[in-house]
């Protein structure tokens, strides 16, 4: 067997930017082969270059927001690249609006894209990792799913929904040796908080790095398969959200 036939191969959802992509990057250093999941082939290009250095890598254009095709999307991504032993559920949206003065619209559409289309990647890709009795799910929360803040509501359900999905899940797949991790961080320096959705000032400088937190979703991702990191909680040290 070649190398790149025993490398390990994962989908990250949200490839292009924040957390997803520094978690590319490092999966790519680890030596895991990628599948890049990202609305804007401009942003995911750069990303499948840097990856390309390490490792065999492919980006695939999809709109986690269409709800109705994302399952079938990531199947056939699945298909595509020959199977996925790791999947990254990190895209997602910030929101900020008081609940009083949250639209039904905008709630739907922030539980759409942090929830339900996790579930519909898990389920584009649970068939092969059933298949092979193994693989390894990676959701990313937040810590507002514990300390809900004010402005933060519709958010912080979504993201309460994400912890509750995993274990729902873990429950359900442990039998067929899938493993199911929640990584919790609190807040981080990304892109987010530039979104026309987010409008809150905060210290980014006191924020977790975005590569901090990618570094411990490899650790979890590459642990021995008799080992799993259920729920970590990642905190910047300075204390902030």
């Amino acid at each position: 067997m070649n190398q790149s036939q025993s490398r390990q191969k994962a989908l990250v959802t949200g490839a292009s930017s924040g957390i997803g992509k520094e978690t590319a990057l490092a999966l790519a250093q680890a030596g895991v082969d990628l599948a890049l999941v990202g609305r804007s082939q401009e942003k995911l290009h750069p990303v499948e270059k840097a990856v390309k250095e390490h490792v065999n890598a492919q980006s695939y254009l999809i709109d986690l927001a269409d709800l109705e095709t994302v399952k079938d999307n990531i199947s056939t991504v699945v298909t595509d690249f020959g199977g996925v032993d790791i999947l990254v559920n990190n895209a997602g949206m910030g929101y900020t609006n008081p609940l009083a003065e949250t639209p039904l619209q905008d709630w739907q559409q922030v539980l759409d894209l942090n929830l339900t289309s996790v579930l519909q990647c898990i389920q584009g890709v649970l068939p092969t990792m059933r298949d092979r009795a193994k693989g390894t799910i990676i959701n990313v929360a937040s810590i507002a799913a514990h300390n809900p803040f004010p402005s933060w509501g519709a958010y912080s359900v979504s993201k309460a929904g994400i912890i509750t999905l995993s274990k729902a899940l873990s429950g359900e797949e442990k039998e067929n040796g899938i493993r199911v991790v929640t990584i919790t961080p609190g807040a981080v320096n990304t892109p987010l908080w530039d979104s026309e959705t987010v409008n809150m000032e905060l210290d980014r400088s006191a924020m977790l790095d975005p590569k901090v937190v990618a570094q411990t979703i490899v650790q979890a991702a590459l642990l021995p398969q008799q080992a799993v990191i259920e729920d970590l909680t990642l905190m910047p040290s300075a204390g902030a959200l």
